[in-house]
């Protein structure tokens, strides 16, 4: 804890920074060029997504989270499915790299909650950081898979 700051400030900073960090984040990736995000290629232990469904469990809780791009306009909404056509899942797919890296950016600045926090308020906000950002993490890399396999399949 390098700087010390009375209670009251730490609660706030630590109650705030976090909606303050996911928002500005999303804000910014919702404003770069899609044509920035190209996801790449498969992993194998991925198992074209049935790692996802098998270990996490993930397709009885994956649309109960939030979609925050559709707060800020020019935003891609993720929650439906809106087309099948090739060129609307080749977005789709792009899109869920967005939200991942997003999501990625926003755990990199835990760091940023050490500079005010005792050792032990760290462990709390490394444990929040994981808790908001792994579980959309992962459902966009699940996405991912099943619109790769729909797009494969259909063109």
């Amino acid at each position: 804890m390098p700087i010390e700051l009375p209670i009251v400030w730490i609660i706030l900073l630590n109650v705030a920074g976090w909606p303050v960090i996911q928002l500005s984040l999303a804000w910014v990736f919702t404003r770069m060029p899609v044509t920035w995000f190209n996801p790449g290629g498969a992993r194998a232990w991925e198992q074209s997504g049935r790692f996802y469904e098998r270990v996490f469990g993930i397709k009885s809780w994956k649309d109960r989270l939030p979609d925050a791009s559709r707060w800020f306009g020019g935003g891609f909404a993720k929650g439906t499915l809106a087309g099948t056509n090739a060129d609307y899942l080749r977005r789709f797919i792009r899109e869920t790299w967005r939200g991942e890296l997003c999501h990625w950016f926003a755990l990199g600045c835990t760091p940023v909650f050490f500079l005010w926090n005792p050792w032990w308020a760290d462990l709390v906000m490394i444990a929040y950081g994981l808790a908001a950002n792994l579980p959309c993490i992962l459902a966009q890399r699940y996405n991912r898979w099943r619109f790769q396999r729909l797009l494969a399949r259909r063109f």
